[in-house]
């Protein structure tokens, strides 16, 4: 099911709106709609607790690694071989 949503902007950002929507071909409702819909996509997806959770198990861990020159030349040696 679809809902209407009725914003109120003040004429110079409606005229800028418009404008964009024309660059590009499109209608202004779509031009919200992609706006909108990529301004949520930027929202991160989980809390920020739950992020220091993974963070702090992601530390107890103990994985071998090497100075990245050293890496970076083993990785090299992998691509020769």
């Amino acid at each position: 099911m679809s809902k209407r949503l009725q914003v109120v902007l003040p004429d110079q950002d409606m005229v800028e709106i418009q404008r964009l929507a024309k660059g590009e071909r499109i209608s202004v409702g779509e031009w919200v709609r992609r706006t909108l819909r990529e301004a949520r996509q930027r929202k991160p997806a989980t809390d920020a607790d739950t992020k220091l959770k993974a963070v702090r198990r992601a530390a107890g861990y103990s994985f071998p690694t090497a100075d990245i020159d050293q890496m970076l030349g083993e990785i090299e040696q992998g691509y020769e071989g």
